[in-house]
């Protein structure tokens, strides 16, 4: 379900490997051309990531961290009910998160100071603030400059066999682009949703007419003419012989195309996750990290709850987050994948306390809770704590460069590291943080 705040998107501004292209289908080997392995020797506990990002402000006091004793302008409608950890709750339309708080940590006292969409999700995904206001963002992905979470970890990880290494479902993360890692580091992006029932992943079959023999010859002809032309060409048409091939490779290859086919999963596992758009995105990213993908970033709108907010998160909102990421959850930990995969959820900010004129709350960064699961991440607790009224945290708070801190510190990526721009520019991998205390 997509935001409505948000810009539009051209296919040629998505990075895409398929149906049209030099080789039969191949438009961007380019996804694949500077991949590299930067290993720091650092034991990691997440092979991989799923990020569900409720774009738009998740409302933590009607969701994670309710204060019933509050006036009924700041408690709202809802009641928490226990979970499965004592004295522990959440609200009363999170039941199945209630139920499995013993595998997940929340933490309450997240916090920090852009209350914007655009430059809040530009901050949440990068760790740097944004250059622009508010509102004013040219278009998707908008950071232009700094590389985001998955492209950090693309770089500094590189593949696992043919699948993907960062992806974005079901459409391109607003911020969620390569910055100056260019081209190489963006996100496979879908553009189509895994709850339609036509669901398909154009950009990993061969283009009308087609046919693998005839792709087979296509990339030898080309392999041909290179090898005519080469003393003549220079070092990089050299190279780009290199990624033309680990992309031919991610098209033909049987476990890519196996990855994403959500129709072979039964009804019930579709069920358990919920015939929702973020619920059939969360079971895809778990079928993607299975076969190889490193992050998985699955944008959810619909968030932004400024007016007669309660009916909408009642009924569809909450709901569908407490489905999708109670069955991931716990289809991962069935699996034997929840050890070494990380599942996140967050938004870009939380909501303000104080129910507005409109029967919703607006815009707050200052406290959101985020869950935290698997890779490396201690079970059933809660870190943090926030006022009577949810206003500010009453303990330490921890902010965005703590939480990409965390991320990259529990994947094995040196937190340390800078690369340069093409103009000199020094931009460390996190700008600043520490690994939140207690939650690994």
């Amino acid at each position: 379900m997509r935001r409505s705040f948000c810009d539009g998107i051209s296919r040629r501004q998505a990075l895409r490997i398929g149906s049209v292209g030099l080789i039969g289908g191949l438009t961007l080997p380019r996804l694949l051309e500077l991949e590299a392995v930067a290993a720091n020797g650092r034991e990691a506990k997440a092979k991989s990531v799923i990020f569900l990002f409720l774009e738009g402000g998740p409302s933590t006091i009607d969701m994670f961290d309710l204060k019933p004793e509050g006036p009924a302008e700041i408690r709202g409608p809802y009641q928490p009910i226990s979970t499965k950890v004592p004295g522990t709750f959440v609200g009363e339309h999170c039941p199945l998160i209630a139920g499995i708080a013993d595998k997940f940590t929340m933490v309450r006292s997240h916090s920090h100071k852009d209350n914007g969409h655009n430059t809040g999700y530009h901050y949440c995904m990068t760790g740097y603030k944004a250059a622009f206001a508010d509102g004013q963002a040219g278009g998707t992905p908008n950071n232009l400059l700094f590389p985001s979470l998955g492209s950090i970890v693309s770089r500094e990880l590189g593949p696992r066999g043919n699948i993907p290494v960062y992806v974005n479902l079901p459409d391109p993360m607003e911020s969620g682009g390569p910055g100056f890692y260019g081209p190489a580091h963006a996100p496979f992006v879908l553009e189509t949703d895994p709850v339609q029932p036509d669901f398909e992943v154009r950009d990993l079959r061969l283009a009308p007419g087609v046919s693998a023999d005839r792709l087979e010859r296509r990339r030898k002809m080309l392999a041909a003419v290179e090898q005519e032309n080469k003393a003549q060409i220079a070092g990089r048409p050299n190279v780009m012989n290199t990624y033309y091939e680990k992309a031919y490779n991610m098209i033909t290859a049987p476990d890519a195309r196996k990855a994403f086919d959500i129709a072979a999963e039964s009804d019930k596992t579709r069920e358990r996750y919920g015939l929702t758009s973020l619920g059939q995105c969360a079971l895809l990213a778990r079928r993607l990290v299975e076969a190889g993908s490193r992050f998985v970033g699955v944008d959810n709108g619909s968030w932004d709850t400024h007016f007669s907010q309660f009916p909408s998160l009642k009924e569809d909102l909450i709901p569908s987050a407490d489905r999708a990421f109670s069955a991931l959850v716990t289809d991962l930990d069935e699996r034997g994948l929840l050890d070494s995969t990380l599942v996140i959820m967050m938004g870009e900010m939380g909501r303000t306390p104080q129910i507005n004129t409109r029967a919703g709350r607006d815009h707050w960064s200052m406290t959101q809770t985020i869950l935290w699961a698997g890779g490396g991440v201690k079970q059933g607790q809660v870190i943090g704590a926030t006022d009577k009224s949810c206003m500010y945290p009453t303990t330490e708070p921890y902010g965005v460069e703590d939480v990409i801190c965390t991320i990259f510190h529990q994947m094995g990526i040196d937190t340390g590291k800078t690369y340069y721009t093409p103009l000199g520019r020094p931009v460390p991998i996190v700008n600043g943080g520490r690994v939140i205390p207690g939650l690994v």
